[in-house]
């Protein structure tokens, strides 16, 4: 069949598909049709589809590509505050576990876990509650006369015990992940995790950073203007902007098509761009020696990188748990968990799928909490959650295809033993980072605050309770970073977990939107809790059970599953019966 007839028809056929499924849900509700309708998909690929092998790894590899220009982020704001010098090579390694990790994670999800095409790897939001215990006298960096006067061995055991503990706690603290996904408690938590609880808690993620943002763009402010330029132009200006490239067929020979790079790959194609503009002023001697906007300040890393190295549970040592660190943690796996089911329902309508059921989202939970325990346990320094620049990817290339998905996690896998590949993300110019911290820490602020879209913003009540789990959540962790003594009860132990605690915006901004939200009396439509439940559906609907059976089901065992009884009484498992009753 030629490939453009069998394209519309696959089109077709999910373009139908999903038109009856909007006529099966929303006959009692009109207005409910109309805001189904705004999501009907024109998809190439539907979540079930397998494109050939061929057209996969190419759609992998944008998608690994896509993951690439979030994940490097991390690093550089973590390997500092774990005291690692700038041209230790093992910060490669660290970037490189966090790549065989996310491929690992992501695969487990996408086949066994949720079956949505998300990929699951490095967040910001640990970030946050990590520079929160690393801040404790404790953990707090020498001064760099002292650093100088170190061995090798003294800095490496320095730099890899603030890494074990970081390991511990994100480890154990993710459990708590584990036990909401499998226990099917999520519907619960939501009753009172509302978007006033949303808003701060995640919001607060992307402006708890913004010093380290500065820190890196003051570095060069014209390369990090620069770069701020070149990315707001390629993701906002020409996103519709069509470039052509060649292709070939074996029937038609070469073609030219045309494709929009620009909304694909923003982010990659301005760190190409500055690099080499940072790469020219290094060649011509425009900046000093040893300025952080050149491209030859930390080659060291990449020459005394290995070629290959496989990543392992423990390869720092074994993980440390303290009291302070897990709870501390624990407020990166909340804002995690909050923020990857509001992408599973987007998801879901991107690919054609029907909406996710109750066990499909509790399972998703879980295996992330998996997830986050084997980065903690694997020594990435960081935890795991749902990528929103990939989730983005699939509404624009139209491709919802989670084999897809399975061939990208075979090219983290094998980059992520690569270890100079991780490497070379390392030596990118610091100012270069620095604008791209301002563009994506601001679009992480811009998401959470997204969720005002729920809540009546005429409501003083809600005025008030936004401005002040914001506000207070800045001001508190600023004066505990500022004095980080001031906490004394007579117990070390209680010390340093009542300092990590209210150092850690995103916690004392999420605890405090819960309680004033949940305290001071309001009406359900003023709270946004009623369109906030039509976001978060956790129902399944009987209509849907013959699509969900076969868009959501385990790839193999569910003859088995159908047969046990019990199974149906599993929450995490397909043949689960929620006995949860429509309002």
């Amino acid at each position: 069949m030629d490939f453009k007839v069998k394209m519309k028809s696959i089109w077709n056929a999910s373009y139908h598909h999903v038109l009856h499924l909007v006529d099966l849900s929303n006959t009692a509700s009109e207005s409910n049709l109309k805001e189904t309708k705004e999501f009907q998909p024109t998809i190439t690929y539907g979540i079930d589809d397998v494109p050939p092998w061929y057209l996969s790894i190419f759609l992998a590899l944008q998608h690994y590509l896509t993951m690439i220009g979030a994940i490097v982020a991390i690093p550089f704001i973590l390997t500092p505050a774990l005291c690692m010098e700038d041209d230790d090579p093992a910060r490669g390694h660290i970037i490189s576990t966090m790549i065989f990790v996310t491929g690992i994670v992501t695969y487990i999800q996408v086949t066994f876990g949720c079956r949505l095409p998300i990929v699951q790897g490095g967040t910001i939001c640990f970030l946050v509650p990590t520079l929160a215990i690393l801040n404790l006298p404790r953990w707090k960096c020498p001064e760099e006369e002292i650093m100088n006067g170190l061995s090798a061995e003294n800095k490496t055991e320095m730099w890899q015990s603030r890494m074990r503990e970081l390991s511990g706690a994100i480890a154990i603290s993710a459990l708590v992940q584990v036990f909401i996904g499998f226990c099917g408690i999520m519907e619960i938590i939501l009753k009172y995790v509302t978007p006033l609880t949303i808003v701060p808690t995640v919001s607060l993620v992307g402006l708890s950073l913004f010093e380290n943002a500065a820190a890196a763009a003051s570095t060069h402010w014209g390369i990090s203007i620069a770069t701020i330029v070149l990315l707001t132009i390629f993701s906002q200006v020409l996103t519709e902007v069509n470039i052509p490239g060649i292709t070939y067929n074996r029937d038609r020979g070469l073609q030219i098509v045309w494709f929009k790079i620009f909304k694909l790959f923003p982010v990659l194609l301005t760190i190409i761009i500055m690099w080499g503009i940072s790469g020219l002023l290094t060649l011509f001697d425009a900046l000093p020696p040893g300025h952080p906007g050149r491209t030859d300040v930390k080659l060291k890393i990449l020459e005394l990188s290995d070629w290959f190295r496989v990543p392992y549970p423990g390869q720092w040592g074994a993980p440390t748990i303290s009291i302070a660190g897990v709870l501390g943690m624990l407020a990166g796996v909340l804002a995690c968990t909050v923020e990857s089911i509001s992408y599973y329902p987007t998801v879901a309508r991107m690919c054609g799928a029907p909406p996710p059921p109750v066990h499909a989202i509790n399972r998703g939970i879980g295996i992330e909490g998996i997830g986050t325990v084997l980065a903690g346990l694997w020594g990435s320094g960081n935890g795991t959650n749902t990528f929103g620049e990939n989730v983005g990817a699939i509404g624009v290339t139209k491709i919802g295809s989670r084999r897809v998905i399975q061939y990208a996690c075979i090219l983290m896998i094998l980059q992520g033993v690569i270890n100079k590949f991780g490497a070379l993300f390392i030596i990118i110019p610091q100012p270069v980072v620095g604008g791209i911290f301002c563009v994506m820490f601001g679009m992480i602020a811009a998401f959470g605050l997204s969720a005002l879209q729920y809540v009546e913003l005429n409501s003083s009540r809600n005025l008030y309770i936004i401005g002040f789990s914001m506000f207070f959540s800045l001001v508190l962790p600023k004066w505990m970073q500022a004095n980080p003594n001031a906490i004394q009860t007579g117990s070390e132990v209680a010390d340093s977990v009542l300092t990590v605690l209210l150092s850690t915006s995103i916690l004392v901004g999420g605890l405090l939107g819960c309680l004033l939200d949940n305290l001071i009396p309001g009406s359900d439509e003023e709270r946004g809790i009623i369109a906030w439940k039509k976001q978060m559906v956790l129902k399944s609907d009987p209509v849907l059970s013959e699509q969900e059976e076969s868009t959501y089901d385990f790839p193999i065992g569910m003859e088995l599953l159908k047969k046990c009884p019990v199974a149906s009484y599993i929450p995490f498992l397909p043949t689960y019966k929620p006995l949860i009753k429509e309002n």
